[in-house]
């Protein structure tokens, strides 16, 4: 697995956004990449890899469904004002960023964001990451990283204490639209690489290597993804 020095490379942002509209969609610009990819089962049955479906037209702007109703999935087709959707993103931005937990292991520490997860599932195998965390063998730890890496919304993030450094994966500069086949499941945009997200009150949130934007219409937490697409 690919990892981030967090230390020696910088994110360049140029021109790369993604816009929150008023009760409309989302607007990106700077020529983002845009992705579907699947989350693909192990043997066992457990979420284990992502595979590439297909790579949509590279565009310098184009506006992507926030209110779930676009018969043009993944972009918008102007349901949004037909359906009267109401988009109101959380007053307190920083508040979805606060809120976490951490748990200290012999060799990793783990925050959680747990108002982040969109139910990827990658954190359940092997006896669970919050296991994982707390043995003391290698093993574990590949396992531990592994699955916190895969976790699209960075509800997980590790730190090695010997550094102190956090391990984030490398990711290219691009928009991912996950899809879960084995459970019909129609999930977030995933959002890599330290793309700005802007509100649509003009204020940007907290830049993260991996975030979730909301494209179901329905999470608590707008613009960002709390899993309440799986309910539906």
């Amino acid at each position: 697995m690919k990892l981030k020095d967090k230390k020696s490379s910088e994110f360049v942002y140029d021109q790369m956004k993604i816009t929150v509209t008023p009760d409309g969609p989302y607007i990106v610009t700077g020529q983002i990449p845009l992705i579907e990819m699947e989350i693909c089962n192990d043997s066992e049955g457990n979420c284990r890899t992502w595979r590439k479906v297909k790579e949509f037209p590279l565009q310098a702007t184009y506006a992507l469904c926030r209110c779930g109703q676009s018969q043009n999935k993944p972009f918008c087709d102007g349901t949004h004002a037909k359906i009267h959707f109401r988009g109101i993103e959380n007053p307190d931005p920083e508040e979805v960023f606060n809120e976490k937990s951490v748990l200290h292991g012999p060799s990793l520490t783990l925050t959680d964001h747990e108002n982040f997860c969109v139910h990827a599932r990658f954190c359940m195998r092997a006896g669970t990451i919050w296991n994982l965390v707390q043995r003391n063998d290698s093993g574990s730890r590949e396992t531990a990283i592994e699955e916190a890496c895969n976790c699209p919304s960075g509800r997980l993030v590790l730190t090695d204490n010997a550094t102190g450094d956090e391990i984030e994966p490398f990711v290219e500069k691009s928009i991912v639209v996950i899809e879960y086949p084995p459970r019909s499941e129609h999930g977030p945009l995933w959002v890599r690489g330290g793309i700005p997200v802007i509100s649509a009150g003009g204020e940007p949130y907290q830049v993260r290597n991996r975030i979730t934007l909301c494209r179901c219409g329905r999470s608590r937490n707008k613009p960002f993804c709390d899993g309440s697409h799986i309910q539906h």
